[in-house]
């Protein structure tokens, strides 16, 4: 059986680690951790000699005494949220010393130096990011981003479809603590990435996340947006979120990172104006919202409360979008209550347009719709950017398999558990069951080839005409 030996260097000391190539990443990553001497959730990143990040994991490239990779603990995590009690009184000790050698001073000299003066801001400042920010700027917004995925997706099906209010604010106050907290360059450009990997960031997280996007794309100056009303907004947006299998929190943020993506890869804000950009970004964070784990068909069948209201006619992408204006109603959370009536109202058209258009009966129809226009797409149109932004949205929001496996693989696990509780749903209502939702006989292939052949691909292949980079990210990742 093969084994790895890798030299590396730790601060100042030379350490080499050995393991086999058929460990699991968790060991792998366990004698890393050893030769840092670091704890259990600390953060580790890993350099090549070319100062580049490189994955811990056992496909790790073999080097030699003369290349060694250093290795870095970025993040120590703590593990309780007070400050302990004797690091404290370390610190209140140390105040009560410099207030002595003060009063010494002043006695003696009658004046104070500068340099006393700067040791007290110093020891302020320390005390004040451990009893404010606590563990949270350190472990949650300087991750190391190259360490993959657990493959553990967050979904536990005993869960109920709501959180308790207990949790949604502990959510609340984490992202609130973390507002404070600048994102690093890293960071900022991984977000840009379709490899960025969700599984590595809890919610609190991503709410900054989505809040970075907002001040990175200016909408905060263009649109005069209050920091605030943008963060009760984002928590609004997160406690309409239910907690199912697939359209949950965590997809309403994956969806938005491809659209950020894409908004950054395509070059959208030279092409479009910004209010079609904030329309985009919206939509995508909006798109799923009080999504009930039950599909359009389901809706139609079971005669519910949403198909009822809405006619059989996109009953859940009908009521995404009520719930989005909903939201906006609370003059506290309504992002857009600067923007002109001209504004909000082509705002509203925008966002109701692309929400509906995420409804996979009518994907044939409008993907045809876009082919018919593409010979002569103009920018100038509005008829045409109309039907970019709905595709866009559209890409954004199956856009998990145009990820690496690593990140894609848990959501398709998720997806079919959201599917399979819906087929045995409708077997014990006598309902007629939906393809791939029975699962007695569907296999993850199965249910992937068509997807991909027929839907995901043409859907690429067709913007990929107007933005050519499209192709080299879905033959990239896709194929």
């Amino acid at each position: 059986m093969a084994t790895k030996i890798i030299y590396l260097t730790v601060g100042n000391k030379q350490e080499q680690v050995e393991f086999r190539s058929t460990d699991s990443i968790d060991e792998v990553r366990d004698t890393f951790r050893a030769a840092a001497e670091a704890g259990p959730h600390d953060v580790l990143k890993l350099y090549n000699n070319r100062g580049s990040i490189v994955n811990i994991s056992p496909k790790l490239p073999d080097n030699t005494p003369d290349s060694k990779y250093r290795l870095e603990v970025v993040a120590t995590y703590i593990d309780d949220l007070t400050v302990d009690k004797s690091r404290q009184e370390d610190i209140r000790n140390i105040e009560r010393r410099l207030e002595d050698l003060e009063k010494l001073i002043l006695v003696d000299a009658g004046t104070i130096p500068h340099e006393v003066h700067d040791m007290k801001l110093k020891i302020q400042s320390f005390n004040d990011k451990l009893e404010g920010i606590e563990h949270l700027s350190w472990l949650g917004l300087f991750k190391d981003i190259s360490s993959g995925t657990s493959l553990q997706p967050f979904w536990n099906k005993k869960a109920t479809a709501k959180q308790d209010e207990a949790s949604y604010q502990h959510v609340y106050d984490r992202f609130m603590k973390m507002s404070k907290v600048d994102i690093t360059e890293e960071v900022k450009e991984y977000l840009c990435k379709p490899t960025f990997d969700n599984w590595q960031w809890d919610d609190a997280e991503m709410l900054m996340l989505l809040r970075q996007m907002f001040i990175d794309l200016k909408f905060t100056t263009k649109f005069n947006i209050e920091m605030d009303i943008l963060h009760n907004w984002l928590f609004e947006v997160y406690h309409h979120y239910n907690a199912i299998p697939f359209h949950n929190f965590k997809h309403c943020f994956m969806v938005t990172q491809m659209m950020y993506g894409l908004i950054q890869i395509m070059d959208l804000p030279k092409k479009l104006s910004d209010l079609e950009v904030l329309i985009l970004l919206t939509s995508s964070i909006c798109h799923d919202l009080d999504h009930p784990g039950y599909n359009n068909a389901y809706q139609v069948n079971a005669h519910t409360e949403l198909a009822l209201r809405y006619n059989d006619t996109s009953p859940l992408e009908n009521h995404h979008c009520a719930v989005t204006f909903e939201i906006l109603e609370n003059s506290s959370a309504n992002i857009f209550k600067n923007v002109p009536p001209e504004g909000n109202k082509k705002i509203r058209e925008g966002i109701i347009r692309c929400i509906l258009g995420t409804d996979m009966a009518k994907h044939c129809e409008i993907l045809s719709s876009f082919k018919k226009i593409l010979p002569d797409f103009d920018l100038q149109s509005k008829d045409h950017i109309d039907m970019l932004l709905v595709i866009l949205v559209k890409v954004a929001d199956i856009s998990n398999e145009a990820r690496p496996m690593e990140v894609s693989e848990p959501w398709l696990n998720c997806l079919l558990e959201e599917f399979f509780n819906q087929g045995d749903t409708e077997k014990m209502e006598g309902l007629p069951v939906g393809p791939f939702m029975d699962r007695e006989k569907v296999t993850k292939p199965m249910s992937q080839i068509g997807f991909i052949e027929f839907i995901l691909l043409p859907l690429f292949e067709a913007l990929a005409q107007l933005f050519p980079i499209i192709e080299v990210l879905a033959l990239t990742c896709i194929i």
